[in-house]
């Protein structure tokens, strides 16, 4: 059996369906609440108790752990340690106790408002209770396998993914989403206002594609190496760059309008990130990551 949490959910969606396609082992669905599907599903605390049970946990080859509060401006504190901390801390636990295999999603976000430097080797400087929950599993995991490299457990960084099934994220989705909805709606695009050095939509983001970030999960559960790792295109494309590509695919003229930028994100925005994925290379990864000209075109078409 091959477990998926947040199967449901815009990456974990994406990491059943390939799954599905590639494997003959049973998929599980782990979500906070179950709908309707043809899959096995779990409501979280049920699965913790279930692999309580080394009669249920012994079939069970792989976990994927992607469930996640993914707000980056929530609020309530309690809530999303609840959700993002204590949870995954509990799965890994029982992971090693069950000696199960995980991956587990953690976030770009760790590194912080102002670095440049984006190695997992790098200072960490959490900016929001979001991006502190994944920093704290991510000191816990470092912790383990420096007492026991023989533990199964990959974290994965992701920077900022993007593309199909992502909808239901509200704000939350990516700016490709947002670009595409505003076009077809508005006939223009809102983008911030520059800051910090820089000029106006030439704030610089590393945008991975999320059928990328599917296939560097599946390939590091084939090959199996320990430890924490960027997941991003090695890439940083402007705003302004990723607004003319999907002004591009509509055929319509580029209009653009410079906002403020809200207050919640205010001192607390990524004006940069870029992936140094060459832990991922060294780890043996070679496939591609999909540009943006291409990404674009496979999303909204």
């Amino acid at each position: 059996m091959i477990v998926v949490t947040g199967g449901f959910g815009f990456i974990g969606k994406r990491l059943v369906t390939k799954l599905s396609q590639i494997s003959k082992e049973k998929i599980i669905i782990v979500e906070k609440k179950i709908i309707k599907s043809s899959f096995d599903c779990y409501k979280n605390n049920d699965f913790i108790k279930k692999l309580k049970n080394k009669k249920f946990s012994k079939k069970i080859k792989m976990i994927f752990h992607q469930g996640a509060n993914s707000k980056t401006v929530e609020k309530n504190f309690n809530s999303i340690m609840k959700d993002n901390y204590l949870y995954t801390k509990n799965l890994i636990d029982e992971c090693i106790v069950q000696k199960i295999p995980i991956i587990y999603a953690s976030s770009a976000s760790v590194y912080g408002v102002d670095t440049k430097n984006f190695d997992e080797q790098s200072v960490l400087e959490p900016s929001n209770y979001y991006s502190l929950t994944k920093f704290l599993i991510d000191e816990y995991v470092t912790r383990l396998l420096k007492k026991n490299k023989k533990h199964k457990i990959i974290g994965l960084r992701y920077f900022n993914v993007f593309g199909p099934g992502e909808e239901k994220k509200g704000r939350m989705a990516s700016v490709f989403f947002h670009f595409n909805k505003q076009i077809k709606e508005k006939a223009y695009i809102n983008l911030f206002k520059g800051d910090n050095g820089y000029k106006n939509g030439e704030q610089k983001r590393d945008f991975v594609y999320v059928d990328d970030c599917a296939d560097v999960n599946i390939w590091l559960s084939k090959n199996f190496k320990s430890g924490i790792y960027n997941v991003g295109s090695g890439h940083a494309n402007t705003f302004n760059n990723v607004a003319k590509n999907i002004f591009k695919l509509h055929g319509k003229k580029q209009i653009y309008k410079y906002i403020k930028m809200p207050n919640d994100l205010t001192g607390k925005y990524q004006n940069y990130t870029k992936a140094d994925i060459t832990k991922l290379r060294k780890a043996g990864y070679k496939k591609n990551f999909t540009p943006i000209s291409d990404a674009v075109k496979l999303y909204l078409k």
